[in-house]
Parts: C-alpha cells; sequence; structure tokens
C-alpha cells in the first residue's frame, strides 16, 4: 500500500503542476484574445489550432496514445477559445466549433456552474 500511497502522492504533485501550466497557457490566452478583439480578426482560427495539434501529437511520446493527446488538446483549445471570447466581449460562433455540448462534469471557474460549452 505504501508504494500505491507514494504513486498517489506524485499524481498529486503532477495534478497541481498541470493546473498551473494551464492556467498559465489560459493567461496567454486571454492576452491573444485581447489582441485579436484590438486587430479586428477573428477568434476561431482553425489553421492555427490544427498547427498545434499536430504539434503535440508529433510530441507524443506515450504512453497515452496520439489520438488521446489530440483530444485533451482539442478540449484545451475549446477553453482557451472560450476565454479568448470572454477578453473579447463576443460570442463568435465557427464551423466546427462545440458550442452547445456538454462535458462530464461542465465546470466553469471555480463556482462549479455549468459551462455553455462554447470554448477554444
Amino acid at each position: 500500500m505504501d508504494d500505491i500511497d507514494a504513486l498517489r502522492a506524485r499524481i498529486d504533485e503532477i495534478d497541481a503542476r498541470l493546473v498551473a501550466l494551464l492556467n498559465e497557457r489560459a493567461s496567454c490566452a486571454l492576452a491573444i484574445g485581447h489582441l485579436k478583439e484590438a486587430a479586428g480578426l477573428p477568434i476561431y482560427q482553425p489553421a492555427r489550432e490544427a498547427e498545434v495539434l499536430a504539434r503535440v501529437g508529433a510530441a507524443n511520446g506515450g504512453p497515452l496514445d496520439t489520438e488521446a493527446i489530440v483530444r485533451l488538446f482539442e478540449r484545451i483549445i475549446d477553453e482557451a477559445r472560450r476565454l479568448e471570447r470572454m477578453a473579447a466581449g463576443r460570442r463568435e460562433t465557427a464551423p466546427g466549433d462545440r458550442t452547445g455540448t456538454v462535458q462530464s462534469h461542465g465546470y466553469r471557474d471555480n463556482d462549479r456552474s455549468a459551462d455553455d460549452g462554447a470554448g477554444e
């Protein structure tokens, strides 16, 4: 049981680092949203999203398969797009956008309210 407890403690530490990194990434997305708004650029940029997904898929060394990594990053990008929209003060919908989808937990911010599914 000590081995399990040690591994769980390690997972807890990794989770804390992941949360910090995801929030650092989200801060960048907010800044990008402000810059896109100022420049009159659309929030949804499929070429950039495809580039990110290809890059993270190529960087994957397992044990998660590439499809799993891509799915995780699709969700991360969904949330980044939602933050960009919030920063830009608009709700732009694009082809392939997941607006209206329901996630298994659907939490937004720290208030545990249901997410509207309109994220990057």
